[in-house]
């Protein structure tokens, strides 16, 4: 974020604050007394800041999740990037509009990616998830609150993917800080037209995306989704189109790739 600041031109800095949980409510207070332009926020604190938030977004009001804040004149407005930045990473490669898309995971990225994906006009929405409760509520919601039809089916074993699916979506953080841990997908489910998505951005090159990429799949790493969220947080906050070229080099020399 720093150095897309100072590629245009502005004398901007991103803090990076470890707040404790107990502790949230005083930061906010902070944030409002010293003038803030805005925030990111990340676990755990995606859910419990929305009550020190003036208003929400209505993808954000959605998801029940807010990632990015930004001030207008005196108030502090909740918004989730998260789901916006894989839709941007996702259109690259097709646009889901009317597709089947299955979505492995019902936590907060799930959730995210699944309402943003609905209210861009997603035809069917599969939750996969082993938690019935959580699996079965965020169907519920795309159903009830968007036009996406949405079903739950509960994982037990390697889950086997639709034929008739075009997009899937690993939304849990099984991969991250290992390459080699394996999602539990049949791989002979892998079609070489299906779309293979992983959140996963550390590392890049996950077992899904190998895999996938092997079975002849278009597959998107979770770097292109971590870039883009960065991009709309820098476009609400400073009124501006950052360079992401910029953006995905200084993340590419932080994870050494």
């Amino acid at each position: 974020m720093e150095q897309a600041f100072a590629a245009a031109g502005l004398d901007w800095r991103y803090l990076t604050c470890e707040v404790p949980p107990d502790k949230l409510a005083d930061a906010m207070r902070g944030l409002r007394a010293l003038g803030f332009k805005g925030a990111n926020f990340t676990i755990p604190h995606k859910v419990a800041v929305i009550e020190h938030l003036d208003s929400l977004s209505p993808a954000a009001e959605l998801m029940g999740a807010v990632n990015c804040m930004n001030r207008v004149d005196s108030k502090l407005i909740g918004e989730n990037t998260d789901g916006k930045g894989f839709f941007q990473s996702l259109r690259e490669v097709c646009n889901p509009a009317g597709m089947k898309i299955e979505i492995l995971g019902a936590g907060g990225a799930a959730r995210a990616i699944a309402v943003e994906l609905a209210l861009n006009g997603a035809g069917q929405i599969t939750i996969v998830n082993r938690s019935a409760e959580r699996g079965q509520a965020l169907a519920d919601l795309l159903r009830q609150r968007t036009s996406a039809k949405a079903d739950f089916v509960q994982l037990s074993g390697e889950h086997r993917i639709a034929a008739d699916a075009a997009v899937f979506i690993n939304a849990t953080s099984i991969g991250l800080s290992d390459a080699n841990a394996r999602v539990p997908v049949a791989v002979d489910s892998l079609r070489p037209e299906l779309i293979v998505a992983d959140v996963v951005f550390n590392p890049p090159q996950t077992w899904l995306v190998r895999t996938a990429a092997d079975r002849g799949c278009p597959a998107l790493d979770g770097i292109g989704m971590l870039v883009n969220q960065a991009v709309i947080s820098f476009q609400i906050w400073t009124g501006q189109s950052p360079d992401a070229n910029v953006m995905r080099e200084a993340l590419e020399e932080f994870l050494e790739i």
